[in-house]
């Protein structure tokens, strides 16, 4: 039997492409969504198409409450989604959001007999957020092995970036090459409920960059009147 595998499942292209890498690799995967409070929810029945047609074995979503935390323009609407680059962090970096996913498909792992983690974070083209860097990704394993029984008892478990080091144009001509669809998946931070994108948020930006130097057509549905 194919190998247990937890793999985090956006909706969008990167998170896309991550599950077809694991399934490409054998493992049987589970996907974990996570509905956190986001102005863009239209990235979850994004993962519900992705999880059918690349063939998880199940495909769950957990509900969080970040937005009752807020501090981030993904879940507070009194702050506007940068249409333009920014300097530093920007607002849509959502505070522990990457911590607490992870820590959610860690239980999940070790209640499957998982050892293995994937997460579809990038460090090359990407908006700058702190729990994208190969840093934080190399510690939170460490502190995994650590925090949990499976870890104690010698059963390593592993965090995957596959696409960490990978251009955007990489990472769609990678899917590409793995039958992702990408049609059907959400990217946009105010994707509107049909899940057209804005063409302008940071996300969309890197997006529509991708396609064109990856030599793919892009497939993207995009709201009326956008440059």
């Amino acid at each position: 039997m194919s190998r247990p595998a937890v793999v985090l499942l956006s909706g969008g292209l990167d998170s896309a492409t991550v599950l077809a890498i694991a399934r490409e690799a054998g493992y049987a995967c589970h996907a974990l969504s996570l509905d956190y409070g986001q102005r863009h929810s239209a990235e979850l029945a994004a993962a519900a198409r992705v999880a059918r047609s690349l063939g998880a074995v199940e495909h769950r979503v957990i509900r969080l409450g970040l937005g009752d935390i807020g501090g981030s323009a993904l879940t507070d609407a009194s702050i506007a989604v940068p249409e333009h680059p920014t300097e530093g962090i920007p607002v849509t970096y959502v505070p522990a959001r990457n911590t607490v996913m992870l820590a959610l498909a860690l239980a999940w792992a070790e209640v499957l007999g998982a050892r293995d983690i994937f997460i579809g974070v990038n460090a090359i083209d990407y908006s700058g957020y702190p729990d994208c860097r190969p840093e934080f990704i190399e510690a939170f394993e460490r502190m995994a092995n650590l925090a949990t029984r499976a870890g104690v008892e010698g059963a390593r478990l592993a965090i995957h970036a596959p696409l960490q080091t990978l251009s955007k144009a990489d990472i769609i001509r990678r899917g590409a090459a793995l039958g992702v669809d990408y049609a059907q998946t959400v990217s946009c931070y105010q994707a509107d409920a049909a899940g057209l994108a804005c063409g302008r948020c940071d996300s969309c930006r890197l997006r529509r960059e991708g396609f064109p130097a990856a030599g793919i057509p892009d497939p993207t549905r995009y709201a009326s009147g956008t440059d």
